[in-house]
């Protein structure tokens, strides 16, 4: 079933990205990139990649709820089926700013949640044709091969740190009081990129701030399965239907245990 419903999510992420996404990608006109929020854009290849994305998760599991990044913005009350039985959550193309600008990086994720905890997850880069995939309790893989989260060995650790959705103090904490115990790099702006760099061996430690289901459901279930370590600040399991803000990543428990340390701290 495992190896068969990754195949089936496989191809439905691969038409999405064949008919909605590349053909939209480096040719979208001002018309067709709008404004849904502040520093958050949505382009007419969001919509229709979510329409086809839900089609085809609607034939594979037609018992399972659906919650789309966009159906969301459209009707905010989806957000409480998230914690639903069985439950596809969705984002057409992460990384939309990335993608409007016409450069990578940017993806596809999709996860299947039972009752607010991820079970399954992909992520899918159009570009790179490259799928990551985990299943609770089986591993991660890259394609057919299965990883293991590696450490760069870089000293001090290398770190992507999301300040966009931080408040102002926060913001200066992280940087003040955080920052200087790592070699920082620029954020992809893009959870379909950011996670993987955490298991390939590129990126040490990440800190996000806003933690929306659809951005981070699949990225933490990769990490945790290939044996880094993805939490809450706290040490508690991420789940995707509580609504709270901070979510730390690491590439080994080890990293990650340092990195809440100082957490807690500021």
């Amino acid at each position: 079933m495992t190896q068969a419903l990754t195949q089936a999510v496989a191809a439905v992420m691969r038409d999405a990205a064949a008919r909605a996404i590349m053909p939209h990608y480096q040719t979208l006109t001002a018309s067709q990139i709008k404004d849904k929020a502040a520093d958050d854009l949505v382009t007419v290849a969001d919509t229709e990649s979510e329409a086809i994305l839900s089609e085809g998760l609607a034939r594979l599991l037609p018992e399972a709820t659906i919650v789309g990044e966009e159906a969301v913005a459209a009707d905010p009350s989806l957000m409480g089926k998230l914690g639903d039985a069985l439950c596809w959550i969705v984002d057409p193309i992460d990384g939309t700013n990335n993608y409007a600008a016409g450069k990578p990086p940017f993806g596809i994720l999709i996860a299947l949640a039972e009752a607010g905890e991820t079970v399954a997850g992909w992520i899918y880069d159009p570009l790179k044709d490259r799928l990551c995939h985990a299943h609770r309790g089986q591993g991660a893989f890259i394609g057919d091969e299965r990883v293991t989260a590696r450490i760069t060995g870089a000293e001090p650790p290398i770190a992507a740190i999301s300040l966009v959705f931080a408040d102002p103090e926060k913001r200066i904490a992280l940087k003040t009081q955080i920052a200087p115990h790592y070699s920082l790099v620029d954020i992809p702006r893009c959870a379909a990129e950011q996670y993987p760099r955490l298991v390939l061996g590129e990126n040490d430690v990440s800190i996000f701030e806003r933690t929306l289901a659809w951005d981070h459901a699949t990225g933490v279930l990769f990490v945790n399965e290939a044996g880094g370590k993805a939490a809450r600040p706290d040490g508690t399991p991420y789940r995707v239907d509580e609504d709270r803000k901070g979510l730390l990543g690491a590439a080994s428990p080890a990293l990650w245990d340092q990195l809440a340390a100082r957490m807690s701290a500021i």
